[in-house]
């Protein structure tokens, strides 16, 4: 295993951050970890790049011990943190050769793993990382992560805050680098991006909710969920919340998603009722579940 995780917890104070979190990563494998802020994230990125000690449990990371090997492990990993932290009033370049020397290597030695990311911020090079855009410091901060080629990536919320285009060409370039071999470990609360991964582990309040490939936990719900519609969302959602039969009530894009408590469930009840509520234009259609629907409906 590239990363194993036993019974770690961490608390501050009297919050608790981590509770008794376990899980493993295989080598090569691209992991998400996928909630909301605050779910503890962060602290478990910090603890594995050996930034962090944890309360109890244990960490192996590249096959060292995360308190054990701390210092050999900071040789091999790399870890892009959810704020942008490299220096503002270095160029690009800069930047680069800085992290590089820090490591012992140079940009040349290990050009070939950067090299489909760096050619697109390479036109920039000499200006400043603080006036570039979120995309570009993005790609930026991954190049630094990547330059000391490391066996494990820790990427924690890398597409917050950026446009959709630029979320796309991440997550393709991470696809790239998972195929020469490298483990990513990825942190994200949008749900989308969790089909994207290999295997995600849903996090809440600093537990664990489920694990497993994202094909399969959509595979878990425990109703049949429907897409609801009419003219009025607010009166829509509205009218569902009050619906003495109403299981879950989300709204779901232009949708609301909706599952009933009964199971003999008619839509057309449904659909009576909410005429009776005075809307119209209504719409009521089986759908499939999305990881979001699981994270919700486990989070309850």
């Amino acid at each position: 295993m590239s990363i194993s995780v036993k019974h770690i917890s961490k608390s501050y104070d009297n919050l608790k951050a981590i509770d008794d979190i376990s899980f493993e990563v295989k080598e090569g494998e691209l992991f998400g970890l996928i909630g909301p802020d605050g779910a503890g994230k962060t602290t478990l990125f910090r603890i594995l790049t050996t930034l962090l000690i944890a309360d109890n449990g244990n960490a192996i990371v590249a096959d060292l011990d995360v308190l054990k090997d701390y210092k050999s492990i900071r040789h091999s990993v790399g870890y892009m943190p959810g704020r942008f932290s490299l220096y503002q009033d270095l160029t690009v370049e800069e930047n680069l050769s800085f992290f590089a020397a820090i490591f012992g290597t140079t940009i040349e030695e290990n050009y070939d793993l950067i090299k489909d990311i760096y050619i697109q911020i390479e036109p920039f090079k000499d200006r400043r990382a603080g006036k570039l855009s979120g995309g570009m410091k993005q790609k930026l901060a991954l190049c630094c992560a990547l330059i000391h080629k490391p066996k494990v990536l820790f990427l924690d919320e890398p597409t917050t805050g950026v446009d959709p285009v630029s979320r796309k060409e991440f997550w393709e370039m991470l696809k790239r680098l998972q195929h020469k071999g490298i483990t990513i470990l990825v942190s994200t609360p949008y749900m989308d991006e969790a089909a994207l991964c290999d295997k995600i582990a849903l996090i809440q309040d600093g537990n664990i909710l489920k694990i497993d490939e994202p094909k399969e936990i959509v595979k878990d719900f425990p109703k049949m969920l429907f897409n609801v519609g009419a003219n009025n969302m607010y009166q829509l959602i509205k009218s569902l919340k009050n619906y003495k039969h109403q299981y879950s009530v989300y709204p779901f894009g232009e949708f609301v998603h909706y599952t009933d408590n009964r199971h003999n469930f008619n839509p057309e009840d449904l659909h009576h009722y909410l005429e009776a509520e005075k809307l119209t234009n209504i719409i009521i259609e089986k759908t499939n579940p999305s990881i979001e629907d699981i994270f919700m409906e486990l989070a309850k």
